[in-house]
């Protein structure tokens, strides 16, 4: 693991990117249920958190809206309709990211598929001196095999990789403070 690699989250420096969390594509995705649950529990701490989120759906058309149960919890962010699978390769996701305060380095990413979207998404996160970390347990593909495989890629490429529970206590660096009492109710 590199140096650079080992920083503990910081959530002046993270943007959370949820990728293509949309019905048709989730009813086909391994474990849709724990992807759903992990990326509302992202999605609650960088609020609580004030991290900036950017939210993408893949051709939303054909694939859909987000599923029911982010859908509210993204209705106020920043969403952007893509068909490239690379979310950094979106003009418009790209001038998102360039209107982000400049100390944010650091890509917190969710999403479906993990072999597809995401992973070319880190990949072209580390080629524009991004910093990606896959919330592991929050991402998912049609098959496990893939979903693994791109972790296991994503990881050798320079991304961290670890579970939804590991970047919010990151995140939240110590307890007793008002946004970890909110965050709470979210991590029982």
């Amino acid at each position: 693991m590199k140096p650079d690699q080992l920083d503990i989250l910081n959530p002046k420096r993270c943007c959370l990117l949820v990728i293509d969390p949309q019905e048709r594509l989730m009813k086909a995705v391994y474990k849709p249920d724990r992807v759903i649950a992990n990326t509302a529990l992202m999605i609650h701490c960088a609020k609580a958190m004030e991290i900036p989120i950017v939210a993408t759906t893949q051709y939303e058309k054909g694939l859909g809206p987000f599923v029911p149960e982010l859908a509210e919890l993204l209705a106020d962010v920043t969403c952007v309709d893509k068909i490239e699978f690379s979310a950094l390769a979106n003009y418009n996701v790209k001038q998102v990211l360039t209107n982000l305060p400049v100390s944010v380095d650091t890509l917190i990413m969710t999403g479906v598929e993990a072999h597809i979207c995401v992973y070319q998404t880190a990949v072209c996160a580390i080629k524009m001196k991004y910093r990606p970390w896959i919330v592991a347990d929050a991402v998912s593909s049609r098959k496990k095999r893939n979903a693994k495989l791109a972790l296991s890629r994503m990881e050798a490429a320079g991304a961290s990789v670890g579970p939804a529970e590991m970047a919010v206590y990151e995140l939240l660096g110590k307890a007793g403070t008002p946004v970890f009492k909110a965050m709470l109710p979210h991590l029982k």
